[in-house]
């Protein structure tokens, strides 16, 4: 579904985010992006979602490449972004409607379904996320919990193939985090591709098989699978991911 080769991206020509990256997702595959914070996880997701574009090797998405210029035509871009989603880390950025209603129908309405399809998957993604009682609510009416909620209810309404997640359980409270992790294998289970980003081990066994693991110097430290990245110390304490004191 994707292959990066060479992949490497630097904001104002001078900061490195990505250095010489190189990997590829299949469908179905179930991958976290292990990192210590700046060591470019976001950046990468938003590069899969085409949001920002490499600076430096190829990417290629569907067997085509993933391109400022291949998204400039229009089928192209509704085709990639009926298939493709991103759950980003702050919610405030992403859930921007006058109520949850809108919010959650306004991918929909961009990509050109009619306005009947639009209610019925939206009812829909309303009652599998049972957020029904939030649907006239506005954004500054919810808590962060239910703002993350309408901003997935967003992403899912487009039943897309892969799901891009950011840091998905930062700074919700305990009760939100494991709805929201039961929800990620149920999606994983369902044959979905899921990619994650996250510094949090906890509960990765349970919700990715793979894992790729990048170092403060943007590079990929490790590609494989994801118990045998959990039981590598010296790899996590290289990422910065644990101390060396860690239990």
């Amino acid at each position: 579904m994707f292959r990066a080769d060479g992949l490497g991206y630097t904001y104002l020509d001078r900061y490195p985010a990505l250095e010489d990256v190189s990997f590829q997702i299949r469908k179905g595959e179930r991958i976290a992006l292990l990192g210590a914070n700046g060591s470019g996880k976001s950046t990468l997701l938003k590069i899969l979602d085409g949001l920002v574009f490499p600076t430096a090797g190829e990417l290629t998405a569907y067997g085509q490449p993933l391109t400022e210029e291949s998204l400039a035509d229009p089928e192209v871009n509704a085709r990639f972004r009926s298939r493709v989603g991103i759950v980003f880390q702050n919610s405030d950025v992403q859930v921007f409607s006058a109520t949850v209603r809108e919010e959650i129908a306004f991918g929909c309405l961009q990509l050109g379904l009619s306005a009947t399809e639009t209610a019925a998957r939206t009812a829909d993604v309303l009652a599998m996320l049972e957020i029904e009682e939030l649907t006239e609510r506005t954004p500054f009416q919810l808590s962060g919990g239910q703002k993350k909620k309408v901003a997935l209810a967003s992403v899912l309404v487009m039943n897309p193939e892969v799901i891009l997640f950011d840091e998905p359980t930062a700074a919700l409270d305990p009760r939100t985090q494991h709805w929201l992790i039961d929800l990620i294998a149920q999606l994983g289970q369902a044959g979905k591709t899921v990619v994650l980003a996250t510094h949090d081990l906890h509960t990765l066994a349970d919700l990715t098989e793979r894992a790729i693991i990048f170092g403060e110097d943007h590079r990929v430290l490790a590609d494989t699978r994801t118990r045998e990245i959990l039981a590598d110390r010296s790899r996590l304490i290289a990422a910065n991911l644990i101390h060396d004191h860690d239990v």
